[in-house]
């Protein structure tokens, strides 16, 4: 095996070994636990156990969505007592095969929002509206719920113009912060709207963050927390993106009809949030630190650098391998990690391909000046699924531009057409795990033995 083989498999095993290590389950125990029909919460061992009795509640309510729904919904109901009865909605990007008949199951949409991401929030919503004092509520948040549960406040609105709404905006160019910023003010379940459809409840919101833990908010468009944006920076942003003059017409008027000094989607029911506990059980924290740890042991002098998150792949893509280059001659066997996630902006039509290989490929025209160099640069979504394709990501080499010409690609239209999957995939360079059931963010593992 040459050292470039070797740099390829160490990439690809840091990259599992912190998916393994950020197991939902084990996130559970480590957070939670029940003796008898009481929840003892454990949010740091240097903090003192909250113990919640169950018994005082005559009714439980879960609700579970995102691209960790299923996996979040089962490790609570494994654990929940037997004698506690609930009713609940899931929305997750498949089917699971054993079901429980006290849930209602929707394969919601992702990226963008499908039929059964608007009928999981009519049902979450209807269950949550019945709720009263003697209810308590599970929310179990994970990121892409913001497609996979979603409602227009607008009832006119339809659903083909809700996913025209959604596109534009994944395709702006815009963060996700400033994505779900506008996104609060569309929709009926985001912004804390889900929370304050049952004010009285008492609710434990589990989240999986996919967000820096600075913008908790963020994961999944605040659906449960206060949202403390303004209208103003919503119109900010859709100004600066020029976004309206990009949406359908319902949704422009539906904008155009939102004042600027109406009040925070919270504001008027501040209450519903005295009786909001939050649980953070894994965050991308979690994920890129079990990917230092296992660098470590492989013998690579690790630095991490996130200081990227958010920009613009291209401008990423440069930042990291600049700085790549200059710490690699002190520390030739390297691992510079960078977690979190790049922006793309589609100006047109898209092949196959997500922000992961796109910021792969970029990246191998800067290694091919390094050719007989062993480096490689990986990039994969926790998710498992990069943009519209089936891989989580890739991983360049200073071979990459040479071995895909060789194979009658233009690296350069393929970059220019979003379409780097094919590519990859010729290679045998894609990184495939399937859906993970898990989100924590995407992860840059970058490598030098020389």
């Amino acid at each position: 095996m040459t050292s470039l083989d070797t740099l390829h498999t160490d990439a690809a095993a840091i990259f599992d070994h912190a998916l393994k290590a950020c197991d939902i389950p084990q996130a559970f125990d480590r957070h939670l636990r029940f003796e008898g029909k009481t929840l003892i919460r454990q949010s740091s061992p240097l903090l003192k156990p909250v113990s919640i009795p169950l018994d005082p509640y005559k009714r439980i309510v879960v609700i579970s969505f995102g691209k960790a729904g299923l996996t979040m919904l089962n490790a609570l109901l494994e654990r929940l007592p037997a004698k506690i009865p609930f009713r609940g909605v899931c929305s997750a990007p498949q089917m699971p095969k054993k079901r429980s008949w006290r849930i209602r199951y929707f394969e919601g949409g992702h990226p963008l929002p499908n039929e059964d991401s608007l009928a999981a929030a009519r049902e979450a919503l209807r269950l949550l509206k019945r709720a009263r004092k003697n209810t308590f509520v599970f929310f179990l948040i994970s990121g892409g719920g913001s497609a996979m549960l979603e409602l227009p406040l607008d009832p006119s609105i339809s659903l083909d113009d809700t996913i025209a709404f959604h596109e534009t905006l994944v395709a702006s160019g815009a963060t996700i912060t400033e994505i779900n910023t506008v996104r609060r003010y569309f929709s009926a379940v985001k912004g804390g709207r889900l929370a304050l459809a049952a004010p009285e409840a008492e609710k434990l919101s589990l989240l999986l963050a996919d967000v820096p833990l600075k913008d908790l908010a963020a994961v999944a468009s605040s659906p449960t927390l206060p949202d403390h944006s303004t209208p103003q920076e919503c119109f900010e942003i859709l100004q600066r993106f020029h976004l309206l003059e990009r949406f359908p017409h319902s949704i422009r008027e539906y904008f155009e009809g939102l004042h600027l000094d109406s009040a925070p989607p919270h504001a008027a029911k501040e209450q519903a949030f005295t009786h909001a506990q939050f649980e953070t059980l894994l965050s991308n924290h979690d994920f890129v630190n079990a990917a230092r740890d296992y660098a470590r042991s492989l013998g690579y002098k690790v630095v991490i650098d996130n200081s990227c998150d958010d920009w613009n792949y291209r401008d990423a893509t440069q930042y990291l391998l600049k700085r790549f280059h200059e710490l690699r001659r002190d520390f030739p066997r390297l691992c510079l990690l960078s977690s979190g996630e790049v922006t793309v902006k589609l100006d047109g039509p898209a092949g196959c391909g997500g922000r992961n290989q796109q910021f792969a490929l970029f990246s191998a025209f800067d290694l091919a000046q390094y050719n007989g160099s062993s480096l490689v640069v990986l990039s994969a979504g926790s998710d498992g699924i990069d943009g519209n394709s089936p891989a989580a990501g890739a991983i360049a080499d200073p071979t990459t531009i040479s071995r895909a010409q060789a194979f009658h690609f233009d690296p350069d239209a393929t970059l220019t057409e979003f379409d780097t999957c094919p590519l990859f995939t010729a290679l045998g360079d894609t990184v495939v795990t399937g859906p993970t059931g898990n989100n924590l963010r995407d992860l840059r593992i970058l490598l030098s033995s020389n």
